[in-house]
């Protein structure tokens, strides 16, 4: 017998319920609902323990099965992020053929033996049918070679740019749209090229995925400074990496013009500044801002006491600084010296010394993302998936999330209205409206409890009110996340610390290619052949942005 399945289809009435007799009634409900959310992540724990001890007795624990989605509980929010509340625009359908290129005609002709004798010639019906030719631009180069008796050397012709190493450009720059867009593995690449007779070693391969990308590196560095200037907040989030059998962490910040990867071994608040200063060495500072920041982090009152003697505005390399926290503390704590170092570092990159500051921070509410920026914005879709995360046993109290879920989507698309067309009163009704709403009580305490954590992040979910530029979500860098996501699926980890910075710079220049309509492949050739026809992806982030203001 299902006891779930029994609670579910109970049908009460509340209403008909009073005084003393409703609330006991509402304290037995809500506390079978607690005991069935125990007893849920009790079973979840005693399973994991089970599977680690069979996995200590060298066996395998209970494989890991995902239920049907249909039976799954969905806790995407998508579906109402992009509900419409006016009428459904009416999406045409783009011309195809417009956008073709023609490169040849052919035209087909009829056996005229087999025509009427009146058939009489009225034009060509025209079809457009795409294909794509793949073979070998094999080059033999005839180098001038000269000696000079003189000089008792040979002077030998250069090939062209971007033919070194035995292959071409257009060869090196569909291997890394391969890799790096298609997701495929060093392997397929190389049964790739073998099928249509390119002779090709894995390790050319690995090379030219990996080796001599200086100017490519330089490329994400501007790319990433051209995109933090342009607005006033950036987007950041993370996802797990592999380097050579250790854990990494990818750090995925943007904007609408550029999206950015660095794979750092910790995902602390130094990793954070060291991404927004893009990778600049971080400095640190003693000023009063720090010692705001070493409170928020609760340092004991035993070492702020004799911190607060090294109070100044002066500002110090991370090894200037480290010397002086040692001279004041021998024997520090490494958590405690974590907190001051990044106290310190907080306080000097608000200072902004010879680097940009970004004034605001889209994030999930992750501890590492806080305190490090002026402003603090919360992804709407993050606080929705809580509520769809509750998981009640009565229908009745399923009935109240439901309820107040479209209640919450609802506010959340006047929020999208305002965006549009934002005005002082507005942002005032809708300040007061959030109040109302997330000061709600149904009486169903897990609902009540997470309606008051919204509340209390009023400040960081509201901020779109003070910048009308800021989205309501972070989907876009959750995006990028799942970029990283598909290529662990293919290769598992990256072997080497520049294989790893070849795979962020080359993710960071394809995913900003994407969002300023620049075709990657032709973008690759270019730089490989050093043309440069096309301008900087940075030039383009900064001359996007000038036509959007």
């Amino acid at each position: 017998m299902d006891i779930n399945k029994i609670l579910q289809s109970l049908k009460f009435n509340f209403s008909d319920l009073k005084g003393n007799f409703k609330t006991a009634f509402e304290f037995l409900v809500n506390l079978i609902e607690k005991l069935s959310s125990e007893n849920r992540e009790l079973q979840q724990e005693i399973q994991r323990l089970r599977d680690e001890n069979n996995r200590l007795k060298g066996e395998q624990g209970k494989p890991d099965i995902k239920p049907d989605t249909k039976k799954n509980k969905d806790i995407s929010s998508e579906k109402e992020r992009k509900a419409n509340t006016k009428a459904k625009k009416n999406r045409k359908k783009r011309a195809k053929n417009k956008q073709v290129k023609i490169d040849r005609t052919v035209k087909c002709s009829l056996d005229k033996s087999k025509l009427p004798s009146d058939a009489v010639f009225k034009g060509y019906h025209k079809v457009i049918v795409q294909d794509i030719k793949i073979q070998t631009d094999n080059i033999q180069f005839k180098k001038e070679v000269y000696y000079s008796p003189s000089t008792r050397k040979s002077y030998i012709a250069e090939l062209p740019q971007g033919y070194e190493g035995e292959f071409g450009p257009a060869l090196k720059a569909l291997t890394l749209i391969f890799k790096n867009v298609s997701n495929m593995s060093g392997a397929k690449i190389f049964e790739f090229f073998k099928h249509f007779g390119i002779h090709i070693s894995m390790g050319t391969i690995s090379n030219i995925l990996i080796k001599n990308h200086q100017s490519f590196h330089q490329e994400k560095t501007d790319i990433v400074e051209a995109g933090l200037q342009t607005t006033v907040y950036q987007a950041i989030d993370d996802t797990k990496a592999r380097v050579n059998g250790k854990n990494h962490h990818t750090q995925i910040i943007g904007n609408p013009y550029y999206r950015a990867y660095f794979t750092e071994p910790k995902k602390n608040r130094l990793t954070i500044l060291n991404v927004l200063m893009n990778q600049k060495p971080l400095m640190y500072c003693l000023n009063h801002h720090a010692f705001k920041v070493l409170k928020q982090l609760q340092l004991s009152k035993k070492y702020f006491k004799k911190l607060i003697n090294l109070e100044c505005e002066n500002i110090f390399t991370e090894k200037e600084f480290e010397n002086l926290i040692l001279l004041e503390f021998p024997l520090i704590g490494k958590g405690v010296k974590s907190k001051i170092f990044e106290a310190a570092a907080i306080a000097a990159y608000r200072k902004g010394v010879g680097h940009l500051v970004v004034k605001a921070l889209l994030c999930d509410d992750a501890p590492q993302f806080k305190l490090i920026c002026q402003e603090m914005a919360l992804c709407w879709v993050h606080d929705g998936r809580h509520y769809k995360k509750l998981n009640p046993v009565f229908k009745y109290n399923a009935t109240k999330v439901n309820k107040f879920l479209k209640e919450y989507w609802k506010y959340y698309h006047k929020l999208l209205e305002y965006k549009n067309a934002p005005t002082v009163k507005i942002a005032e009704l809708l300040s007061d409206e959030f109040d109302q709403l997330f000061s709600k009580t149904t009486g169903y305490n897990d609902l009540d409890d997470r309606i008051l954590k919204t509340k209390m992040k009023k400040e960081q979910l509201l901020l779109v009110l003070k910048y009308p530029e800021i989205p309501l979500h972070n989907n876009d860098m959750e995006l990028g996340a799942r970029v990283c996501a598909r290529k662990r699926d293919v290769s598992f980890h990256t072997m080497t610390n520049e294989g790893t910075k070849a795979n962020d710079t080359f993710l960071t220049i394809i995913d900003t290619c994407k969002k300023l309509n620049v075709n990657p492949f032709q973008y690759f050739i270019d730089r490989i052949k050093n043309i440069y026809e096309l301008p900087s992806l940075a030039q383009l982030i900064i001359d996007k942005h000038a036509q959007s203001i």
